[in-house]
């Protein structure tokens, strides 16, 4: 069951770690065709300076709905990589999952660092999934995700 019907988006507040902060730039509502979830768009910016190391994407709707692509989706510009922005987006955005137990992140299977991003993000392995050929990421000439479940009632129980 889809959780788009009567969705309200939420104020995230202040989202900060460290040398990191997200600012919500955009609030996606969902659309029936092409289906599409609710969806919070971040900008990753260096809190020092404000300069844009690039974006996350929350999507808010149930497990089924959001199998491919998944709830979480994020880019990080190159000259930014190593520095963990992208798992710890990942973690500092999941204060907006309206009540969800877990969400899922996917990534390439060939992609090295968004595997360790979805790691340390606190992802646990799951499944690597054959995308359908009738699936847009198909067009892209992707073909298979690797899938991580983070269980967000575990993350909110530890002091």
């Amino acid at each position: 069951m889809s959780m788009a019907r009567g969705f309200k988006f939420r104020n995230p507040g202040k989202l900060m770690d460290g040398d990191l902060e997200l600012i919500l730039i955009n609030k996606t509502t969902a659309t029936p065709a092409p289906k599409r979830s609710p969806c919070y768009v971040f900008e990753m910016r260096q809190s020092s300076d404000g300069t844009k190391v690039e974006t996350i994407r929350l999507r808010i709707d149930s497990t089924a709905a959001l199998r491919l692509p998944g709830p979480l989706g994020f880019d990080v510009k190159p000259k930014f990589r190593g520095h963990r922005y992208a798992a710890r987006s990942c973690r500092l955005s999941l204060g907006s999952a309206h009540g969800l137990s877990s969400v899922w992140i996917i990534c390439d299977p060939k992609n090295a660092a968004s595997i360790r991003s979805c790691e340390w993000a606190g992802g646990r392995y799951v499944e690597t999934v054959r995308i359908p050929k009738n699936h847009e990421m198909y067009t892209k000439n992707d073909r298979f995700l690797r899938r991580y479940r983070i269980d967000l009632r575990k993350q909110t129980q530890k002091p």
